[in-house]
């Protein structure tokens, strides 16, 4: 009988370990991660005497002792800090092991260092398990720094590097923090669909899904394999049709014998089957199939236009308007040709949906998740955020702590345009005035400047947002809120969502877009609609806000963009 699961574990403790305690070995793997050596109070010194195995890649390597020995800064990716490793030369190939990028595993015994030694502990290898060599002419990573625009031409190497694993540590976390925060207050974790027939923003910026052009280009294969056949062909066998037809019509009207009938039937099918081939081929076309002008989509794969989601958000509001509260947390895509430092083709959103709920509920959600994520960087994180405060932004921890306990300032859009028109220190590259969609610098001086901390704004103007967001009483702007946060500007957008049928309905037309997609969705408000908000968090301008990190390329593994779609 198997084992019961075991329960959720929290981020291993990091307490320090008495001499005669065993270091926690990995669950499944045999060896000792690096982060429970060095990752402790002490620096790990106190496990001096203790044996160890350990893997990794080696950062850099440097023989001493005219070839005796040498010295291995080791990383395993568990933490920013490297293992200094010790080797002789009668235990190891030297010329092999210092190599950066080599990966070892080794065993060995906890040492402390030479006293005035920058480390605390270091292994003394006593058996090279394994060595995965490299070509040092070839590697593509030197020791040296290397810049982040470098690092995405070898985007499935630049995770070596200090700053790309501390950022998918940090990423990581952050996507813990996620669903730890909406599972401890109660929401199902729903997934909706990468391939949808909704346009959730009405923008029309989406990646089509569609094997129309490979069903073409088949066709057109097969038409230079094998012509369509000619009119006379088709003729021909229509003639030869008719022709064992009749011979079966006659066969009959004699009374012929029962096998000299069926035999003549086989003959007929056959024939009517190499006349629909021929017909069939007949009707071969290059090119797209189109019906009156235009893509006939009846043909495509789904029977109908289908794109990659812009959102999770309209298909989440199906459960929510069931289920209650939940979230979605998965990919979305843009096909918007924009080589910003803000943009990416897919990116990673985070929208929760809440039943029974106002925009005040919506607010007050959206600042206790940010708020939850940025303590939760400072509780378990510190060491990778240490590493970004060092390299990019000097005050990375200070405004994580800053966010984490201080309430966030509420503003409606009209007195935050009225504040912003009214600044004498600073002119805008863009003009202020009612109705904009506010800038991201217009955010940022909000934030970074007239309140020096995170800041709501709500109530927009209806013809700057979506369909979906709820018509306010003064018919001018609608139950929508963006939380505008130092260093990136709006991190969160969200809205009470629109429960009324008749005023979503025309809201749809008003903006040009056709009913028929949307049945689905308006059938939630014509059964049982409720009122209900949510709000979508775009997971890497938060990764952006935590790091100080400047360009969004650098904080998603894979990030595809105009032009790349590397792996």
């Amino acid at each position: 009988m198997s084992e019961p699961h075991a329960p959720p574990q929290s981020p291993p403790s990091l307490s320090p370990l008495a001499l005669s305690d065993p270091i926690p070995r990995a669950q499944f793997s045999k060896r000792t991660l690096i982060r429970t050596i060095l990752c402790r109070p002490d620096s790990g010194a106190g496990l001096a005497g203790q044996r160890v195995t350990v893997g990794g890649w080696v950062k850099t390597g440097r023989e001493q002792g005219k070839g005796a020995f040498a010295f291995l800064e080791v990383n395993d990716g568990s933490c920013p800090a490297n293992l200094q490793v010790m080797v002789d030369a009668d235990v190891g190939n030297l010329g092999e092991l210092v190599h950066t990028g080599t990966s070892v595993l080794v065993e060995g015994t906890l040492k402390a260092p030479p006293e005035g030694a920058r480390q605390k502990i270091e292994l003394r290898v006593e058996r090279v398990v394994e060595v995965g060599t490299v070509d040092p002419a070839n590697y593509p990573l030197p020791k040296a720094r290397l810049t982040l625009e470098f690092l995405r031409d070898v985007v499935h190497l630049r995770p070596r590097t200090n700053t790309i694993s501390a950022v998918a540590r940090i990423r990581n976390a952050l996507a813990y923090a996620t669903h730890t925060f909406f599972q401890n207050h109660g929401f199902l974790y729903v997934h909706t669909p990468i391939i949808t027939t909704s346009d959730c923003e009405g923008a029309g910026e989406m990646f089509q899904v569609t094997t129309l052009i490979n069903e073409a280009e088949k066709a057109e294969k097969e038409m230079k394999k094998n012509p369509p056949p000619s009119e006379a062909e088709i003729e021909a066998a229509d003639s030869a049709v008719k022709e064992k037809g009749e011979v079966v019509k006659q066969l009959k009207s004699a009374k012929a014998s029962k096998e000299d009938i069926t035999a003549a039937v086989a003959v007929l099918n056959k024939a009517k089957e190499e006349l629909a081939k021929l017909e069939e081929r007949a009707k071969l076309k290059p090119g797209i199939p189109q019906k009156d002008g235009k893509i006939d989509y009846s043909l495509d794969f789904f029977s109908r236009q289908a794109f990659l989601t812009v959102s999770g958000q309209l298909q989440v509001e199906s459960f929510a308007c069931a289920v209650s509260n939940v979230y979605t947390f998965g990919p979305t895509f843009r096909a918007e040709n924009s080589h910003t430092s803000r943009h990416l083709a897919e990116f990673w959103m985070v929208e929760p949906e809440i039943a029974f709920a106002d925009l005040e509920d919506d607010m007050n959600c959206a600042e206790a998740y940010v708020k939850f994520m940025c303590q939760w960087l400072l509780d378990n994180c510190l060491d990778d955020m240490e590493l970004m405060a060092k390299n990019f932004d000097k005050t990375a921890i200070e405004r994580l702590k800053m966010v984490a306990s201080t309430p966030f300032e509420r503003i409606s859009y009209t007195e935050a345009v009225s504040l912003l028109e009214n600044v004498k220190d600073k002119k805008f590259d863009n003009k202020v005035e009612w109705g904009i969609d506010l800038a991201s610098e217009h955010e940022r001086y909000l934030t970074e400047v007239l309140f020096k901390k995170p800041v709501i704004v709500y109530n927009y103007p209806k013809g700057i947002k979506a369909f979906y967001m709820r018509l306010n009483n003064d018919d001018k702007t609608v139950a929508a809120m963006d939380v505008l946060v130092p260093k990136v500007g709006e991190l969160i957008g969200g809205s009470q969502r629109e429960e009324r049928l008749e005023v979503i309905e025309k809201r749809i037309l008003d903006m040009g877009l056709p009913l028929e997609p949307y049945e689905w969705y308006l059938d939630l408000r014509r059964y049982g609609t409720v009122k209900h908000c949510g709000f979508g968090l775009g997971f890497e301008r938060m990764i952006l806000f935590a790091t100080g990190i400047d360009n969004i390329r650098d904080v998603i593994p894979f990030p595809r963009y105009p032009g790349r779609a590397d792996l």
